[in-house]
C-alpha cells in the first residue's frame, strides 16, 4: 500500500523543512571542523578539535533526522473509511470547517478541501487538506507553512483531524438513523 503525503510546492517545502536544512548545514560545519582540523601544528589540538567536529556532526545528524522523519510522518493524510458517497462527505466536512471559521483556501467539489484554521494575534493557524475519494476521506493537517514545522502546533493538528473525523463519522450515523435527528 502507498502512503499518500500531502504535497508542499517550492517556497512552502522549504520553510516547513527548515529546521531539518538548518541540522543538515550544522553538520556540515561540523564535517569541514574535521576537515580543517588536519591543518594543526599539534596532535593534540587535531584530536580535540577532530571530536569535537564528530560529536557535532553526529548529533545535528541525528537531530535532522528526527525532525525529517517527523515532519514527513506530519504530512501522511490519516484515512477514514465512511459509508457514505464524496458528496455527503465534502458538504458535512465543508459545513462543519467554516463553522469553525476556517478560511477555505481551495476547493474541488467533492474531491478536495483546503484549508486555513482560526488564528490570533499571537499565533498562525494551521493548514489542513482534505481530500475525497468514493466513500474514503483522507486528512492531513500541518502546521502553516509560511512558519514552519512546529512541535507545538502537532497537538493542534491532531484536533483538526479528529474533528473532520467526527464529522464524517457522524454524518454516517445520521444517515442511518434518520429519525433521533
Amino acid at each position: 500500500m502507498v502512503i499518500q503525503r500531502m504535497e508542499l510546492k517550492g517556497a512552502e517545502k522549504a520553510k516547513y523543512f527548515g529546521a531539518t536544512l538548518i541540522c543538515v548545514y550544522l553538520a556540515a560545519l561540523c564535517a569541514a571542523l574535521v576537515v580543517t582540523s588536519a591543518a594543526f601544528s599539534t596532535m593534540q589540538d587535531a584530536a580535540a578539535v577532530t571530536a569535537a567536529g564528530l560529536f557535532g556532526l553526529v548529533m545535528s545528524g541525528l537531530l535532522g533526522l528526527a525532525f525529517f522523519w517527523s515532519q514527513r510522518r506530519e504530512l501522511r493524510y490519516d484515512r477514514f473509511v465512511t459509508s457514505n458517497d464524496a458528496g455527503t462527505n465534502f458538504r458535512a466536512v465543508r459545513a462543519s470547517i467554516l463553522d469553525a471559521q476556517w478560511r477555505v483556501i481551495s476547493q474541488l467539489p467533492d474531491r478536495q478541501l483546503d484549508a486555513q484554521t482560526a488564528h490570533s494575534r499571537f499565533a498562525v493557524g494551521e493548514r489542513v487538506q482534505i481530500r475525497f475519494a468514493g466513500s474514503d476521506v483522507l486528512v492531513a493537517s500541518i502546521c502553516d507553512p509560511s512558519v514552519g514545522f512546529s512541535l507545538v502546533g502537532r497537538r493542534r493538528c491532531a484536533e483538526h483531524r479528529a474533528l473532520v473525523c467526527s464529522v464524517v463519522l457522524q454524518s454516517r450515523n445520521d444517515l442511518r438513523n434518520p429519525t433521533e435527528a
